[in-house]
């Protein structure tokens, strides 16, 4: 694997056995088909398609939360899913995801010091009153009041507990960033701060990203190279600009053509802000 390259995926594929009706055989669904793609350190990949096209399913298996059918996945120049026990628990800090939903991921019986302290506590030797300064530390990186801390979820509004995913992700110090729909679940004016959010900490931070969305015009303005997902199925990937400007497969035309031209606009906006 080249020096550059972060992660690397190869011929990845994941099943899912579907119950039939009554006397009826189980059938299998093939959600990823033979998928292939690498991500640079400190580039912005994103991962685009219609629901159901696998994009999430991708991500849970890089992020170690599903496991493959068959195919590879390399991070770091390690065999990632040959990972187990200590090994993985160890090497997990280095890959973290931002899921979709900021409502459903926080923890709403803790308050945001002990969701921030939790990963510090397994990958970091702080304790104590060190806990709660790095937590505070962590609020304000992702634009939040560090006083907020002893709040509880359901204090927040939906783009502050986004950040507080975000600060929670970035807390034991990764070198991939898996975003799983990130803003989809928030209005416009919160989808855009959280977008530049990212934006802004992976340029500072170096950090790779693994961007998954339904939302081109977002994509293409966020992320340096594209894969376009068809039905488990990698139609193309490469360059976003290029792509996007002359796609090379009809399925992907159609995806750029939905994109309504105010809202790419919007996008367009909101990124570059």
């Amino acid at each position: 694997m080249a020096d550059d390259v972060l992660l690397e995926v190869s011929g990845l594929v994941r099943h899912f056995t579907l119950s039939g009706r009554l006397f009826e055989k189980p059938r299998q669904l093939t959600a990823v088909n033979d998928v292939s793609f690498t991500i640079r350190r400190g580039e912005a990949f994103g991962l685009v398609g219609e629901s159901g096209s696998g994009k999430s399913t991708i991500g849970r298996i890089i992020a170690r939360l599903t496991e493959p059918s068959a195919g590879a996945v390399t991070f770091d120049g390690l065999d990632w899913l040959a990972l187990r026990g200590k090994a993985l628990c160890d090497k997990r800090r280095d890959v973290q995801m931002v899921f979709q939903s900021p409502y459903a991921s926080l923890d709403p019986r803790w308050r945001v010091r002990d969701i921030l302290a939790e990963p510090l506590k397994s990958y970091t030797d702080l304790r104590a009153a060190a806990l709660t300064t790095r937590a505070a530390e962590l609020m304000q990186q992702v634009g939040l009041n560090p006083d907020w801390i002893e709040r509880f979820p359901h204090q927040f509004s939906g783009g502050q507990r986004q950040r507080i995913a975000i600060a929670r992700a970035l807390a034991s110090g990764p070198k991939l960033l898996i975003a799983d729909e990130p803003v989809s679940a928030l209005d416009v004016s919160s989808q855009a701060q959280v977008l530049q959010l990212l934006r802004k900490i992976c340029s500072e931070q170096g950090l790779a990203m693994l961007f998954i969305s339904h939302d081109l015009s977002v994509v293409d303005h966020l992320c340096q190279r594209v894969g376009v997902l068809n039905h488990g199925v990698l139609e193309e990937v490469g360059p976003t600009s290029e792509i996007f400007r002359t796609p090379g497969t009809d399925y992907t035309r159609r995806l750029i053509d939905a994109v309504p031209g105010k809202k790419r606009r919007a996008a367009e906006r909101a990124v570059h802000a």
